[in-house]
């Protein structure tokens, strides 16, 4: 049974820090892409980032470049998102997803679109107070 489970949220300031992981089961981690996404009260469902099923690749959506690093650890089955200098505009739900698996050289559709992910999990709150 594949699961997804994200931990890590919280309330914080702006401009302080905080640590997401989801820890994944059920399936073989080290095939997946991995992402995370957000959702706002009201907006739609934002790619934040995607990493590669090895690491070897990253990618981040323009609002959090040079603020947040997604990583992963295969041996963990966990992924990561380290958010820093945190913004009021940084407040949501935010979701971990896993693409089709397979290790593809590239996902099926861009990596910000939710469609190109198959599974989720049940989400984290992030809010930050200014």
């Amino acid at each position: 049974q594949v699961q997804m489970v994200e931990s890590g949220g919280g309330s914080v300031q702006a401009g302080g820090s905080l640590r997401l992981s989801c820890r994944a089961s059920g399936f073989p981690f080290d095939d997946y892409y991995m992402a995370w996404f957000r959702q706002a009260p009201g907006k739609e469902r934002e790619g934040v980032s995607c990493i590669k099923w090895d690491g070897s690749n990253t990618y981040y959506t323009d609002s959090v470049k040079g603020r947040f690093t997604i990583s992963r650890d295969n041996a963990k089955n966990t992924l990561y998102l380290q958010m820093n200098s945190l913004k009021p505009e940084d407040t949501a739900m935010y979701y971990c997803a896993a693409d089709y698996g397979g290790r593809r050289d590239t996902l099926l559709l861009p990596w910000w679109l939710p469609k190109a992910y198959n599974n989720w999990g049940q989400g984290t709150q992030v809010t930050v107070s200014s």
